[in-house]
């Protein structure tokens, strides 16, 4: 596969000058980034970026979880083209509407399946999943009012789990590092802990029993606080950013049944999890759970173009629209033409290729075949897969997965690695994630996985010649 034309010569040091003088980067130590300069990521195509020195990298990361249909696809450009030169912008307030804002909304409702009688025919559109999370707050608390029931606004979230950086979305999330900056979380959130197996099973307890005991973290909350005072639960499918933490197979039933219970709202974020990601357009779908209102963006364009959303179970919709009156809530870029009409090109080719399809029964169980081999590894605790995301734990004796001192980032140390060898695969503490475009091919998974090989090698090599392993 060829490279993209480059449109012109780049001189890396003086991007980077003009990058450092000006660019506040998200989540970056700036100090340290004008430093060690950044890294000029200049042009792409199917499932590899190239940088300003002309190094290949091969994207196991999806750009940032959202390029599930690859770089270069024409037919995404050509839709923003051609709306662009038809309606270019304009807004959803005051009785407007646009036409591709409302035939995404509609094919939107057929792709999110019913399931225990629960249906999505209702989107609320966003730029973002942190503003479709301030939004799903706005939405679950006027629920609530309506409803004659205005004192339950509590809405508990997991430790590590992420929902934004807003002020609303990053209190939603349990991210503590993100939670001491800005006197977060905002009132009336809390959160209880993760379904982490590899880290919170007791001795001996096996994964199903794990998985009811984690979700019963959430019955416990509840009770702690008053079922009446509680407005809903949010939590993500499999957690994205807190590094691919798979729940067991017991635990969203066992969550399910508790929400049942104490009549409380429950939101899937599936900003990371939809769009075929876990081999299904919704993940809930796979897990077999009820939600009232799922977060999506990311995926719903492959990242072409910033687009994000809520899909409002009727449980809401219905309250909202017909005891609702005027919901003063909403974006300037809330069903932006453009985005919308690249989100149903978007979706018509993975429609087209079955994307969702080959996740579901060829490359995502390749990829697991392939990633499990990874356990192998001297270095390797644990390698699991859901879909087509997978993550491993890095750790300095694998009998007794004893991990190492956390001071060490034997992470960045792999990530290290990983970028010097060609590879982009993320680091969240010393737990290694991917999550590769899906139109990978059996080919492209063998390649990205000795990629991984050597890494996990050099990262070994780094750590023995360090005494780490001592």
């Amino acid at each position: 596969m060829n490279a993209p034309v480059k449109s012109e010569h780049l001189n890396t040091r003086e991007i980077q000058s003009l990058d450092s003088a000006h660019f506040l980067h998200p989540f970056t130590d700036h100090g340290d980034l004008a430093t060690r300069g950044a890294r000029v990521i200049t042009h792409a195509d199917n499932i590899y970026v190239w940088d300003s020195e002309g190094n290949k990298i091969l994207d196991a990361m999806s750009g940032l979880w959202c390029v599930n249909a690859g770089y270069g696809r024409k037919e995404l450009a050509d839709a923003a083209h051609a709306q662009m030169m038809t309606l270019p912008f304009y807004n959803s307030f005051f009785q407007t509407t646009n036409v591709p804002a409302v035939k995404l909304a509609a094919k939107l409702a057929s792709l999110a399946p019913a399931v225990g009688g629960r249906s999505f025919q209702h989107v609320f559109y966003s730029s973002s999943g942190s503003e479709s999370n301030d939004s799903n707050v706005r939405m679950v608390r006027r629920y609530w009012d309506l409803m004659g029931q205005p004192q339950r606004k509590i809405i508990i979230g997991r430790h590590n789990g992420y929902h934004g950086s807003t002020m609303a979305g990053a209190s939603l999330g349990g991210m503590s590092g993100m939670h001491a900056q800005g006197d977060l979380p905002i009132p009336n959130i809390t959160h209880v802990e993760q379904p982490y197996f590899f880290e919170n099973a007791l001795p001996g307890e096996s994964e199903a029993d794990f998985g009811v005991r984690a979700a019963g973290f959430l019955e416990a909350k509840i009770l702690e606080l008053g079922a009446d005072k509680v407005a809903a639960f949010i939590a993500e499918p499999v957690q994205g950013a807190g590094g691919v933490i798979i729940p067991p197979a017991t635990y969203w039933p066992e969550i399910q049944r508790i929400v049942d219970k104490y009549g409380i709202l429950l939101i899937s974020d599936e900003v990371i999890c939809a769009f075929g990601r876990l081999g299904h357009w919704f993940a809930y779908e796979k897990f077999g759970y009820r939600p009232d209102l799922v977060t999506f963006a990311k995926a719903v364009t492959s990242g072409y173009v910033p687009l994000g959303g809520v899909m409002v179970g009727d449980r809401v919709a219905k309250v909202l629209i017909e005891q609702g009156g005027e919901f003063n809530h909403g974006y300037t870029y809330s069903g932006h033409p453009v985005a919308c009409a690249v989100a149903l090109a978007n979706i018509e080719l993975m429609e087209r290729e079955n994307l969702v399809g080959r996740v579901k029964d060829d490359i995502g169980p390749y990829l697991a075949k392939r990633f499990a081999e990874l356990a192998d590894h001297p270095l390797v605790g644990v390698a699991e897969t859901c879909g087509f995301v997978a993550g491993l734990v890095l750790v300095k004796d694998k009998v007794t997965k004893t991990a190492f001192d956390p001071n060490l980032a034997v992470g960045m140390v792999c990530r290290k690695h990983c970028f010097g060898n060609g590879l982009i695969m993320r680091a969240v503490g010393d737990r290694m994630i991917i999550a590769p475009p899906l139109v990978m091919t059996h080919a492209q998974i063998d390649e990205m996985i000795d990629l991984i090989k050597r890494c996990l090698d050099a990262t070994l090599e780094e750590v023995r010649a360090k005494g780490w392993l001592a």
